[in-house]
């Protein structure tokens, strides 16, 4: 079983990354109803960042940084994959893939660490829930 502070810290991860993707192709969205569904999602991650904050506050436990190559790799991907096709589709499909690995992830800490804290189980439940709205707020936009 894994220690509070580093599924906080996972979920932490995952959000930044999820964070950083919207920042990287907001640039690029056209269609202003696509914008809008970003911003609301970017909000939404604030939100639950602001949790896994206070909630690693209790265990003395501070939010690690993306690693520069993490941050790195994923504006590399987004530039590499949109050079040809920045429709809204694409940038859909890129999202959606995205938020798939994290729900994965979360879904994986979940499944492994079932007698985790309450307060830490219950926004692992909402960020994993939150990503499995938001992949299917995305499809319309395929």
């Amino acid at each position: 079983m894994e220690s509070p502070g580093y599924i906080l810290n996972e979920i932490n991860k995952g959000i930044k990354m999820g964070m950083d993707s919207i920042s990287n192709v907001s640039e690029k969205v056209q269609e202003d109803d696509f914008k809008k569904a970003l911003k609301f999602q970017y909000d939404q991650y604030n939100d639950i960042l602001n949790k896994v904050n206070q909630e690693l506050s209790h265990y003395n436990d501070f939010p690690k940084e993306l690693n520069p190559m993490q941050k790195a790799m994923g504006w590399f991907s987004v530039e590499f994959n949109t050079m040809e096709d920045k429709s809204t589709s694409k940038i859909a499909e890129m999202m959606i893939q995205g938020t798939n690995m994290g729900i994965i992830k979360g879904v994986k800490l979940l499944n492994h660490n079932p007698n985790t804290e309450q307060p830490v189980k219950n926004i692992l439940t909402e960020f994993v829930q939150f990503q499995e709205n938001t992949v299917e707020q995305l499809k319309k936009y395929l």
